[in-house]
């Protein structure tokens, strides 16, 4: 079959943190993707465009650039297009889709840290689709790194995933991303590869490792939707990668849609990605990486094919959703009294988790029994919550309940699911986590020591019992413990779990939050809300010291007469509220409990306000 040796196709998959993004950098400024003035100006982390993905230091979304590489033996400049993939598991649906782009993988390993979860999770993905593999061991200037060690840990996770005799027999690179440095000659362990000081010899191993895309010269129109964008101007804008034949501006293809129907549309720009920018071109060929404008309701896993001849592709499939929460509007007292300009009707919410769901594959919206909620199921409790932080900033007001798992029947039982935890702790704290696990029905399944003080863990565990792990996990572990979790299946239900033992401080009337109430009630328990507050009944204020809840009155002021007291002289300490993230409201709800989400503030209340009507709520559920 004809080939195309002018265009690869990579994609690169790792852990989170292991330097997927800082290598991508490299290379865009290597192959002289900028200015040599331009270059000086640029920001780290180029292709974390997102504001959260900048601040959490994690990619989110998968992106796509393209390099002009100049062989160094004075060949024809090849284009290298990269997709950038999410390295945490919540995300698994951006990485389906990037791997449904490219001919290969580059998988990145930290040289210290070795494979951990998402790597399993990432190569197993590019092992099912028969994708070649890139080994690149990163980091290698860590003091603490241990090369040797690493790779034979990535040989024993290839033969656990049942990789075949082609795959296992990957090409190796060392590289530090961070100094846009790469060998094939292993360095010493916390040293940069000293015989190299350029990412040359990452990317010659690039063109000879990774097939150029093949195509059939009879072959009709194919085109394969991955991904969805937006322009101000062009509007939607759907990510293609051409599998045969040529797309061209202007012209008119058959749309063939999910659920099989077609129709003839008329193509209004294409556009090439070089670097960061796309610019617009006039035709793209088999294996090019294209956008293209003119369809506004073409969808991700749908074809573009020749109107004589229509052939569909085979639609994007995803993991399955393990977690999921209702998301309602907003119906406290004090909704829409923030600021001007927020989104406070049902109809709004809606509308904006429809458009969620043109772009994220692994989100999925269901009806509830309210007009005004909606069950939203994900893949975990990361992607939801970059979900409703993302509504926040964009205005939205919001309910959001506590998150649960998402069961099945099988033969009558119910089958829930679990996840596979990996944790790395100095070993001092080894009793804590086991007992922490132990709480949460975990089982351990290997416990390894590499004699350096820090001991490595795998759990199997329901993801129930990961809801709200990870604050306890990190006091536990003076925050000095690495946790990583991966959807590992459904097992039968294991059972009640209780994972927070004290109950809350609620508020009994509405009112300003005062120091002199705050000075009675810090000894019951945590305050969540500082003096000046504004409070409603029913809004959770702290935590109690004790397993049941506590009505309080946070509002309470000092009685002032002209009397002068014995103790005026006498100060009190006001403890500093302890201040909630929207991740950490999540992981403290209980099943009574909910979270009112509006752009300045996060609160968390109990679903049922009033304090007589729960009261009446809790003696009926005991008899």
């Amino acid at each position: 079959m004809p080939t195309r040796h002018d265009i690869r196709n990579v994609a690169i998959v790792a852990h989170v943190d292991h330097g997927k993004t800082t290598l991508v950098d490299a290379m865009l400024r290597q192959a002289g993707a900028f200015a040599a003035h331009a270059a000086e100006n640029l920001d780290e982390r180029m292709m974390d465009s997102n504001d959260l993905e900048r601040e959490k230091g994690i990619t989110i979304l998968a992106k796509n650039t393209a390099v002009k590489y100049h062989p160094k033996d004075g060949g024809d400049v090849i284009t290298i297009n990269i997709i950038d993939t999410p390295g945490h598991a919540d995300f698994g649906g951006e990485v389906e889709r990037g791997l449904s782009m490219v001919d290969a993988v580059v998988l990145l390993v930290d040289a210290s840290e070795g494979p951990l979860p998402q790597t399993r999770f990432v190569l197993r993905k590019a092992l099912t689709a028969k994708l070649p593999v890139i080994l690149c061991i990163n980091k290698t200037d860590r003091p603490d790194s241990r090369i040797a060690e690493v790779i034979d840990e990535t040989y024993d996770l290839f033969l656990d995933l049942d990789a075949d005799e082609d795959q296992i027999e990957f090409p190796i690179v060392y590289a530090c991303a961070r100094d846009g440095v790469a060998s094939l000659t292993k360095p010493e362990d916390g040293q940069v590869p000293p015989d190299s000081d350029s990412l040359e010899p990452f990317f010659s191993t690039i063109l000879s490792a990774v097939p150029a895309p093949e195509y059939d010269d009879d072959a009709p129109l194919q085109a394969h939707v991955t991904n969805l964008d937006a322009d101000n101007f062009l509007g939607r804008i759907a990510l293609c990668r051409v599998e045969q034949g040529e797309l061209r501006k202007g012209q008119t293809v058959a749309w063939i849609k999910r659920d099989g129907s077609m129709s003839n549309v008329r193509i209004t720009e294409l556009l090439m990605t070089e670097a960061l920018t796309r610019k617009p071109a006039e035709k793209a060929g088999p294996g090019d990486i294209c956008a293209i404008a003119g369809i506004p309701d073409i969808m991700i896993g749908e074809t573009l094919a020749d109107p004589e001849n229509p052939i569909a592709l085979p639609l994007i499939t995803v993991d399955e959703p393990a977690i999921s929460m209702t998301i309602g509007a907003n119906t406290s007292p004090l909704v829409g009294k923030g600021g001007k300009g927020h989104k406070v009707t049902a109809r709004q919410i809606k509308d904006r988790l429809d458009r969620e769901l043109v772009g994220n594959v692994s989100l999925r919206v269901l009806d509830t029994e309210r007009p005004d909620a909606w069950e939203v199921q994900g893949r975990g409790e990361l992607a939801l919550a970059i979900l409703i932080e993302t509504m926040r900033r964009e205005g939205f007001e919001l309910t959001v309940g506590k998150p649960q798992v998402v069961t099945k029947q099988v033969e009558g039982k119910t089958y829930e699911p679990i996840e596979r935890m990996t944790i790395d702790s100095p070993e001092e704290h080894l009793g804590a986590i086991t007992q922490l696990m132990a709480s949460r029905k975990g089982r351990m399944e290997t416990m390894t020591n590499h004699g350096s003080g820090w001991v490595r863990m795998e759990w199997i565990v329901p993801s129930r019992g990961l809801i709200g792990f990870r604050t306890e996990f990190l006091t536990q572990t003076r925050g000095t413990g690495i946790a990583h979790s991966l959807f590992e299946g459904h097992e039968p239900w294991f059972g009640e779990l209780r994972t927070r033992h004290n109950g809350s401080l609620v508020a009994d009337r509405a009112g300003v939050v005062t120091p002199f109430a705050m000075v009675n009630l810090q000894e019951r328990g945590v305050i969540f809300t500082e003096a000046t507050t504004e409070v409603y009944e029913g809004m959770i204020i702290g935590e109690n010291s004790r397993a049941d809840d506590m009505d309080v009155n946070i509002t309470k002021e000092k009685k002032l007469t002209n009397m002068r007291a014995a103790s005026a002289d006498t100060t009190e300490n006001v403890v500093p509220a302890r201040k909630l993230s929207l991740e950490q409201s999540l992981e403290f709800c209980r099943d009574d409990e909910c979270i009112e989400v509006t752009p300045e503030t996060v609160r968390i209340r109990k679903v049922v306000l009033d304090q007589k009507e729960r009261g009446r709520s809790a003696s009926r559920a005991k008899r």
